[in-house]
């Protein structure tokens, strides 16, 4: 349902958005005041941070006018292909790890810059995790524990301004699937967001099933103006 939705708003989004320029390895990328680390949705069209993560930048920029501004992907599969859930389990994993690296790298080049982090759908999971700052996994995958990412360093907390998540499987969503619960560390959760649109049938507490059109519609109805708001709050 939402590859045919976003085949057919590929231009209205990419009006309403605009085009933002992600950057490669924070490595590489010039210190700005605010950076945003961002993970697409699954198979999200608008890569490296999909149409959800252009609407969220767009509408930050907007909001902090004499600011610079820059914007990373996480570069992980974001796929969807559930029935192989070990390969999938795997992509999310590369995800966490990789977003926690681009936020360490950011942090240790540009001791100045505001970070934020956060995705959108899977994203939103990739992004979640990364924050865990102990991850509960279920007995039958315990022989997988040693693959997971380790917190993040304390260092962290005084760069990270803010956590921004669209359409985040709720909580019996992620319990039904078997995924370890996303229990966001005490020291940042004053610092998260997370957005879920009336009727958003991934997060808004509904039987584990396909997506509802409201979990497509970030990019337009309004919520990414309210996460900037959010995050300015805290820059």
């Amino acid at each position: 349902m939402i590859r045919r939705w976003s085949a057919a708003m590929v231009c209205v989004l990419a009006a309403l958005t605009g085009a933002v320029v992600a950057s490669g390895p924070a490595s590489a990328a010039p210190c700005s005041d605010i950076h945003v680390v961002w993970a697409r949705g699954t198979a999200e069209p608008g890569a490296p941070v999909g149409y959800t993560g252009q609407a969220f930048v767009q509408a930050l920029r907007a909001q902090t006018p004499g600011k610079s501004l820059r914007a990373t992907g996480v570069r992980y599969a974001a796929g969807d292909n559930f029935r192989d859930r070990a390969r999938f389990a795997a992509s999310v994993n590369d995800g966490v790890k990789e977003a926690q690296r681009e936020v360490k790298a950011i942090a240790a080049r540009c001791p100045r810059t505001r970070i934020v982090l956060g995705g959108y759908s899977q994203g939103a999971v990739v992004a979640g995790y990364a924050l865990v700052d102990k991850l509960r996994i279920p007995a039958k995958y315990q022989s997988y524990a040693h693959l997971a990412a380790p917190p993040l360093p304390a260092t962290i907390n005084r760069h990270l301004a803010a956590a921004i998540f669209f359409g985040a499987p709720s909580a019996r969503f992620i319990r039904d699937v078997g995924a370890p619960p996303i229990t966001i560390g005490a020291r940042f959760r004053a610092k998260t967001a997370s957005y879920c649109a009336p009727g958003d049938s991934i997060c808004d507490g509904a039987p584990v099933g396909g997506p509802s059109i409201q979990h497509g519609l970030y990019p337009v109805n309004g919520m990414t103006g309210m996460a900037a708001a959010f995050v300015v709050r805290r820059l």
